[in-house]
Parts: structure tokens; C-alpha cells; sequence
């Protein structure tokens, strides 16, 4: 996982802050706020995230579940679990 900061970073769009760019996978770059205002990626980055994704469920077998459904009722994400899981998602390795 490759973390950079510099000059030319982007700014949070909410809070001004630099925001830090992690290069993800082989080809998705992926710029998130350091106060949790959100991550921030172009269109070919997010494409290239969801094949990936959709390449690891075809491989992972039946243990995975599938993606969830986004409805208004989700202001946050999901509490991290206090004991290790199994991964569902490829997507969700590269936050460990």
C-alpha cells in the first residue's frame, strides 16, 4: 500500500484538507480525506476497482456474500467487527 502526500494533492472538497492518494490494486488510484470526509477517484479508477471486484467473487467461491444494496437509511459505514473475518469482498482486503 503506497501512500503519498504532496504539493499538488487534491483538497477535501468539504473540510480543505490534502487529502492522501493510495495507489490500489494494479491500476486504481484513490485519493481519501484524513478526517474520513470520503475518498475521492476518477471514473477509469472506479472501473478498474469494480472488475477487480467482480473478478474476485467469480474465483472466491461460495463463501463470499454478495454486495450489498445502497439505501438512504445508510448514513455510515458498518462498525469494523472486533474478531478476524473472512473478507467479502476483494475491495474490503485493500482497507485492512
Amino acid at each position: 500500500m503506497d501512500t503519498t502526500s504532496t504539493p499538488d494533492s487534491p483538497r477535501c472538497p468539504r473540510c480543505s484538507a490534502e487529502m492522501t492518494t493510495r495507489v490500489l490494486g494494479r491500476d486504481a488510484e484513490v485519493s481519501a480525506c484524513p478526517d474520513g470526509h470520503g475518498v475521492f477517484l476518477s471514473r477509469a479508477d472506479l472501473g478498474a476497482l469494480v472488475e477487480a471486484e467482480t473478478d474476485w467473487h467469480q474465483h472466491a467461491g461460495q463463501h463470499t456474500a454478495p454486495l450489498p444494496r445502497i439505501t438512504p437509511e445508510m448514513l455510515a459505514s458498518p462498525t469494523p467487527a472486533t474478531t478476524a473475518r473472512p473478507a467479502r469482498a476483494w475491495v474490503e482486503t485493500l482497507f485492512e
